[in-house]
């Protein structure tokens, strides 16, 4: 769960995979501040800063939180096998793994992933740690993505000459066949629809059930999509987000179905703590729904808002300001975090998916 007092570094630096662990051992053991004795609200400790929904990890602010968590509720047993890892461990793996997710390399954001398996291995034994799983779980999925789409094309073999083939013996000419009429050419594509690695996550999804929750969960996010004027079919993003776990949590303080941060949450109107509307299902969707509407009232591109509920909007303004003439997630793909670059078509293609809305369709939905 922690680090094994024996077994912590490996050649001079500390395994991920142990830090990962770390991690997850933080969605174990009870939130910090949680109502322990209700007869004592002195001993409740008060809500920790958090960051914004499009900032960056805060390595310190995430160390003193999940050591005081280790400290404070940890039983004897498991302080007598683990140690919390030290501030310069934590420090050497938390920007790595910020870097590759916010950074512009697959083959960084895919290094995680054999590290980031034997956590969610972990976290799946685990009581009480489904919330990080799941939100594991979905970005595990993106490094394997980052893999595959990283590997060269082989190429493809030339065809080995075969024989010429013998004429015929000539025979009766036969009477000409009329050509049949040719259909109406399809209408082009329409401008920047055009998504990269859409088609990838399309064939991935086509071999994967939804979530076992979604009959239940997903008439309510439909629902509170609509009531603020967002196509429902958007409200699948949840999926990718969280695989439809409203207790999913980020270890640096995104929850619920849409993982909001604290800060963008209650921007958006809702209570972060006792009661953590983040966690209920209609307010949460509401809340996401007013800041997609929001960001598409920015950006006028469903692709862009997507993109830019997940890096942030000012990010893909400024992206956006430095290629000139783009209008469309294509035109700047390529300038996004990977993460963000492979978000968006996830998304997209679980919407197709689950909904048969294709990205075509959805953009006439916000005309």
């Amino acid at each position: 769960m922690l680090f094994n007092r024996t077994s912590v570094l490996h050649t001079g630096a500390v395994r991920p995979s142990l830090l990962l662990l770390a991690l997850a051992g933080l969605a174990s053991l009870p939130a910090l501040g949680a109502d322990t004795d209700s007869s004592d609200s002195k001993t409740q400790p008060a809500p920790a800063t958090q960051p914004k929904q499009d900032d960056s990890l805060d390595p310190d602010q995430l160390y003193a939180v999940g050591k005081a968590l280790f400290d404070r509720y940890a039983p004897p047993e498991i302080k007598a096998k683990y140690e919390f890892p030290s501030k310069e461990q934590w420090d050497a793996f938390l920007p790595r793994l910020q870097k590759a997710l916010n950074g512009n390399s697959m083959q960084d954001l895919a290094a995680l992933e054999p590290e980031a398996r034997r956590a969610l291995r972990y976290l799946d034994s685990v009581p009480n740690a489904s919330g990080l799983a799941d939100w594991l779980r979905q970005r595990i999925e993106l490094m394997d993505a980052a893999r595959a789409l990283s590997q060269p094309v082989p190429e493809t073999p030339a065809p080995l000459p075969q024989p010429p083939e013998l004429a015929p013996a000539p025979g009766p000419t036969p009477p000409p066949v009329p050509a049949p009429e040719r259909p109406p050419a399809p209408p082009p594509p329409r401008s920047g629809w055009n998504i990269p690695a859409y088609n990838f996550f399309y064939a991935r999804l086509l071999q994967r059930p939804a979530p076992a929750d979604a009959g239940e969960l997903m008439p309510v996010l439909v629902r509170a999509f609509t009531l603020e004027h967002v196509p429902g079919a958007l409200s699948w993003m949840a999926e990718v987000e969280s695989s439809l776990n409203p207790s999913a949590r980020s270890p640096t303080g995104a929850k619920g179905l849409f993982q909001l941060m604290p800060d963008t949450a209650k921007s958006l109107g809702l209570s972060t703590w006792l009661p953590d509307e983040r966690m209920e299902p209609d307010k949460s969707a509401r809340a996401a729904a007013r800041l997609l509407h929001s960001l598409f009232g920015t950006f006028h591109s469903w692709p862009l808002a997507i993109a830019a509920y997940n890096a942030g909007a000012g990010r893909v303004k400024r992206i956006l300001a430095s290629h000139p003439g783009a209008k469309s997630f294509a035109d700047i793909a390529g300038s996004l975090p990977v993460e963000t670059r492979l978000y968006v078509p996830k998304v997209l293609a679980t919407i197709a998916v689950r909904t048969g809305v294709t990205p075509d369709q959805l953009s006439r939905m916000g005309e």
